[in-house]
């Protein structure tokens, strides 16, 4: 992000200092485009995605230490994968082509159905409904909120999942402590995703 917009406007470091985790894509831009005095109208947004997205697909492949698949991720999706009784779907604030070009880069895209993305909203909470329905569209059966599980390593996740009345798994790998995701009210709180018999006893406990 911070290549991108220096490419089209000519400052440098646009986006250090402003949080990122949890937040929408369009939040976060516009948090960078406030600070710097930089117009978003018109068709600054959309040549501000198509440059991001090349940069992100020059920078992934860079090494980078905090750049993998966390632990337990992979075998969870798989085991996910050979359920019938579980859809898995994305809910988050990255823009879809961002998801995908990330995802798709460490062979996770194929895992999800559909997703709802931060490619226009602010508020991720406004994203739990158009997750649910597009999960309908793709063959999953109608629940209510109480069944569908977000999983995420926020606060702003297990936020989420509480404004819409659903259940949250927050995953301490990312930003922030196990302690912090639990006093947020996160349903589960888990070190890693390691353990994929516990997290699946979690999904089935009748609530």
């Amino acid at each position: 992000m911070n290549r991108a917009f220096d490419d089209l406007f000519g400052i440098p470091d646009a986006f250090d200092g402003i949080p990122m985790a949890g937040r929408t894509d369009r939040w976060i831009l516009d948090d960078a485009a406030a600070r710097t005095g930089v117009d978003l109208s018109g068709d600054t947004f959309e040549r501000f995605r198509e440059r991001y997205f090349a940069r992100l697909l020059e920078a992934l492949p860079e090494p980078r230490p905090d750049t993998c698949v966390l632990p337990g991720v992979r075998d969870l999706l798989e085991a996910i994968d050979a359920r019938g009784d579980i859809f898995p779907g994305l809910l988050t604030g990255n823009c879809e082509e961002g998801a995908r070009i990330k995802l798709e880069h460490f062979g996770l895209w194929k895992f999800f159905r559909c997703g709802a993305y931060g490619d226009a909203v602010t508020d991720r909470n406004h994203l739990f409904d158009v997750a649910v329905k597009r999960a309908e569209a793709c063959g999953a059966p109608r629940v209510t909120p109480g069944d569908v599980i977000v999983v995420g390593d926020t606060v702003l996740d297990v936020a989420c999942a509480q404004a819409a009345g659903a259940r949250s798994v927050a995953v301490a790998t990312g930003p922030v402590d196990a302690a912090t995701l639990k006093s947020g009210g996160a349903d589960m709180v888990m070190h890693d995703l390691s353990d994929t018999d516990a997290f699946l006893r979690f999904v089935f406990v009748q609530t």
